[in-house]
């Protein structure tokens, strides 16, 4: 579901992951920090946000 909140501390979406990477110019984890700041608060959510780059960019 793209309307899961991958981070939590800033309330970031998968929905805006994917935008951010198909819309924004995102190719990796610190595009989307700055993009989104996804990642920027605690990092617990590096993980997936690199797993949805790397998922994306396959496509």
């Amino acid at each position: 579901m793209e309307d899961n909140i991958i981070c939590n501390c800033m309330q970031v979406s998968e929905h805006e992951i994917v935008d951010a990477i198909k819309n924004k110019g995102a190719v990796n984890v610190q595009d989307i920090m700055d993009t989104t700041s996804a990642g920027t608060a605690c990092g617990s959510c590096i993980d997936d946000i690199e797993t949805i780059v790397k998922r994306e960019r396959q496509k």
